[in-house]
């Protein structure tokens, strides 16, 4: 019976329209797109893959391997399960034109490519009228910004390695280039046996060669996947197939995806507080309302229950539009969007990320309105106070925390599951918490210190009625601390952990980090291009490994993934060298390393970070993949292994006669001075034209291009956030509108002119803005110091322009919200305010 009396009277409020609940909605609705919307490209994108996969690797599978070209027992299986089988060989060089040199990632390909698809040239040239050539030399294409770098056109002359190339066409677009994944420098395209005198595929060199498989329209992916897996387990295979055709685009797409919904949650819990503040605002206006149901004989419970369906019936409208903006906007906006993604999107309606969005904005609604529901219960029969709710008990009943208990732990919970990155979650989500409690408790303080402050004001009236409008509890400080201070607590943090990273990238490499890197650089070419480095009074310094590449495919006679899981390490192949005596700048950390003319059983040292998270211990056997053989070495130390000087690191180091045999080649960094690199590049690349420079400048560049859009696609989520508290500013002026009214009226009778009294407001707005920000910079520096110190593992410093950003944003949007919203209480006339109150 009381739910039914409950539900009539709810429908009977909901009447009066949506007076006071604008906000409300704009504020739930808002957060609620953010995710849906996020939720639904990352949806688009990955329809895209799976859609696209096969196009996109190339081929219906892919067989891989580091260093060496297909055994023939491969090249068989491959023939006869495929209808055609293409082979490429990817590498980087030096494309070189007189004295002018540039990196490429040369891609060398067969008379099969492209299996899928087609080569895009300008000009329109079929790709094996390309490749063929002119005038008795090989053709080969370009990307235009590497021609246009050598200043080449179609015609000219190039040279790769030791053999001579036609520049035939500009390379515009490849069917496979998103599989290709990340490359240091612009794409050539030549064929293989062109390549057969460059130099450049000697036995050792690196290069990796990718077998591309036609496979017939009945073959079953996963059981050939399985055979290939179990056929050749020891023979460092990495397959794909066109079930997830981009793996590293489809993973990056998840975790950028689920990062950003987290920025979203965080405009979520913004939001929250803006829908908290105007349940707040209407119940305090319905408190002669409520006091009267409880004359006629209403319960506490019926009481309750009829704003608890009537403030739901209006969270599911906030929803639903929240739903609809952010299902539709990715479907408007599909054009724009697909233009700016290197990887094809099929935009609709997808459920799941709407579903996953309504759930979060239904636990928040029910997070923030459950407290100041729960006040409507002290309202008594004989209270028609206007202020009965602000002299409710700060908590209200134990059956409403523990709901709320539950709905916030709920709410944490379903987060971490749906993101798929728990521990990133729940840092978020606790971070989201401190920030809130810090901002409460600085509302609290800011109060304190307003009311103290305010004997200090005499003489100065516009200053003193600042403070004391901050310290009354009823002038909305609170919420303007609270929603304005999260969001920009967001993009301080943003802001912080965006220039952290590009510090650690960029900031202070000049100074620790070597001009170049050498490659392919072959054991007999050592001795005059290390004369040549030493006598040069530019170069500082010059170190040289032998360099090798590895897949760990066991540890301790087990499938590696099995004991160490997904680790980094175990993704890939990782490079491997071997020394006798240790190096000078090597520093073990437990066990001891090899005597020089040790020539046992394979030992084995590994770096100790990456073993500590791996779980390794001394003793422990690795199983490691060089060439197609295995080579099963035991643990004998663990060592220091720098990655962040961007000088050499190599997380395996091995006995020299565990690889006795095995074709290699060196790799070196030389630290010179900026004035003799061009110098050192042009007389090694002279003399030795299958090397292979890279510049470390040039690739911190292509880094730091990554990382900046990284950077713009957080800012966005953190400006959703900044706003929602920018509308939950405006709610609060609003809703403090009516006091302002009031006490402009009294000061007006009193004396007191517009001036002054603007100055007031502005006063107040400054100083809670400048409050909010710098709380908001102090979370935001917090966060970032976290984030950079316990996620990226890099120094943090404070990027103070973004930090004075921060604060300057947050007095702007205060004091624009106020002087907007101080044009009505300035042009009432006093008499008719003062009458209305009589």
């Amino acid at each position: 019976m009381s739910l039914r009396l409950a539900a009539r009277l709810a429908r009977r409020e909901l009447r009066g329209g949506l007076r006071g609940f604008r906000i409300f909605l704009a504020c739930l609705a808002l957060g609620v797109a953010a995710i849906a919307a996020v939720g639904s490209v990352r949806s688009a994108i990955e329809a895209g893959l799976t859609r696209e996969g096969a196009a996109l690797l190339g081929g219906d599978a892919q067989m891989s391997f580091t260093y060496r070209f297909a055994t023939p027992e491969e090249r068989v299986w491959m023939q006869t399960r495929a209808n055609r089988v293409s082979e490429l060989v990817d590498f980087r060089s030096m494309a070189v034109v007189g004295d002018e040199r540039a990196l490429t990632q040369v891609k060398a390909v067969d008379d099969a490519y492209p299996l899928l698809g087609s080569v895009t040239l300008d000009p329109d040239l079929p790709l094996d009228q390309a490749l063929a050539g002119t005038d008795g030399l090989p053709g080969g294409v370009m990307e235009p910004v590497l021609s246009d770098r050598l200043g080449l056109q179609p015609g000219d002359r190039f040279r790769l390695g030791t053999q001579d190339f036609v520049l035939m066409a500009r390379l515009m677009q490849v069917p496979d280039g998103v599989a290709d994944g990340f490359a240091l420098g612009p794409r050539t395209l030549v064929r293989t046996e062109d390549l057969t005198q460059s130099g450049l595929l000697a036995p050792g060199t690196l290069f990796d060669t990718n077998y591309r498989l036609d496979l017939p329209p009945e073959s079953d992916l996963a059981s050939i996947s399985q055979e290939a897996r179990a056929r050749f387990a020891d023979s460092g295979l990495r397959w794909t197939d066109a079930r997830n055709g981009a793996p590293g685009i489809a993973d990056f797409t998840r975790r950028l995806g689920a990062f950003l919904i987290l920025v979203g949650l965080s405009g979520l819990a913004v939001g929250g507080i803006g829908v908290s503040a105007a349940v707040r605002a209407y119940l305090a206006d319905k408190t002669a309302t409520i006091a009267t149901l409880r004359t006629l004989g209403a319960d506490r419970r019926t009481v309750f229950q009829t704003y608890f369906l009537q403030i739901g019936a209006l969270s599911g409208l906030g929803i639903l539009l929240g739903l609809a903006l952010g299902g539709f906007a990715p479907l408007l906006l599909a054009p724009l969007i697909e233009a700016q993604l290197p990887v094809p999107a099929v935009f609709a309606i997808y459920p799941e990320p709407l579903a996953e969005a309504a759930i979060y904005g239904l636990l928040t609604a029910l997070v923030f309105t459950l407290w100041p529901l729960a006040r409507t219960e002290e309202v008594r029969a004989a209270t028609l106070l206007r202020d009965a709710l602000s002299r409710a008990p700060l908590l209200p009943r134990f059956r409403y925390v523990l709901a709320t208990g539950v709905g916030l732990t709920l709410l944490c919970g379903l987060a971490a599951w749906f993101s798929g990155a728990a521990t990133l979650t729940l840092w978020t989500l606790g971070g989201i918490a401190g920030a809130l409690l810090l901002l409460a408790v600085a509302a609290g303080a800011v109060r304190a210190l307003s009311r103290a402050a305010a004997p200090l004001a005499r003489g100065r009236p516009a200053l003193r009625w600042a403070l004391a409008s901050i310290s009354s509890p009823r002038q909305g400080a609170a919420p303007v601390m609270l929603s304005l201070g999260l969001g920009l607590s967001v993009l301080a943090a943003v802001g912080q952990i965006d220039g952290t990273l590009r510090n650690a990238i960029s900031g202070n490499l000049p100074d620790v980090a070597p001009s170049y890197f050498f490659v392919d650089i072959q054991r007999d070419q050592m001795p005059g291009f290390t004369a040549r480095l030493r006598n040069d009074p530019g170069v500082s310094r010059i170190e040289s490994a032998p360099m090798l590449r590895g897949i760990i495919t066991r540890i301790n006679d087990l499938p590696a993934r099995e004991v160490a899981g997904n680790h980094w390490v175990l993704r890939g192949d990782r490079g491997v060298t071997y020394s006798a005596e240790l190096p000078d700048t090597t520093r073990l950390t437990e066990g001891a390393w090899w005597p020089e003319d040790y020539a046992g059983p394979p030992l084995i040292s590994f770096a100790a970070e990456e073993a500590a998270e791996m779980g390794l211990q001394l003793g422990d056997t690795l199983t490691v993949n060089i060439l197609g053989r295995d080579i099963t070495a035991r643990i004998s130390s663990f060592r220091e292994v720098d990655f962040s000087t961007a000088g050499m690191g190599f997380i395996m180091a091995m006995n020299p006669a565990a690889l006795s045999g095995a074709p290699h080649s060196h790799i070196a960094t030389v630290y010179a001075d900026e004035a003799t690199e061009a110098a050192i590049l042009r007389d090694l690349a002279s003399s030795y034209p299958n090397i292979t420079a890279i510049r470390v400048r040039d690739a911190i560049d292509r880094a730091s291009g990554l990382l900046a859009g990284l950077a713009s696609a957080t800012s966005y989520g953190a400006g959703v956030s900044l706003l929602t508290g920018f509308l939950v500013l405006i709610g609060a002026a609003a809703a403090g509108q009516g006091a302002r009214i009031y006490e402009a009226a009294v000061l007006r009778t009193l004396g007191a002119s517009r001036r002054r009294i603007l100055l007031s407001l502005a006063l107040r707005s400054a100083l809670l803005g400048a409050a909010a920000g710098t709380i908001a910079l102090a979370a935001g520096i917090l966060g970032g110091w976290a984030v950079s110190r316990f996620v990226f593992e890099t120094s943090f410093s404070v990027i103070w322009p973004s930090a004075l950003t921060i604060v300057l944003g947050g007095v702007s949007a205060v004091l624009g919200a106020s002087l907007v919203f101080s044009l009505s209480p300035l042009a009432t006339r006093p008499a008719r305010v003062l009458r209305a109150r009589e």
